[in-house]
């Protein structure tokens, strides 16, 4: 889906958004290794302020990588 001709805020109606991403543990042994298996997109309107979330895939090569690296 292409996000940047079909936004608009369910508040306030604005097209304009950025975007974002975030990461995070989604499990015991996860979190127990601090590892950030799960990432998600944001849309944030530019206007109000509203925000929403998306699940986004990770890749099995980022999962290690953040593994050693914590």
């Amino acid at each position: 889906m292409n996000m940047e001709n079909s936004y608009i805020c369910s508040k306030c109606k604005n097209i304009e958004f950025e975007t974002g991403q975030l990461r995070a543990a989604g499990g015991f042994w996860t979190k127990l290794f601090n590892i950030q298996n799960l990432k998600f997109v944001s849309l944030t309107c530019k206007e109000c302020g509203y925000a929403e979330f998306y699940k986004s895939g990770t890749k099995t090569a980022e999962n290690i990588l953040d593994f050693f690296t914590n």
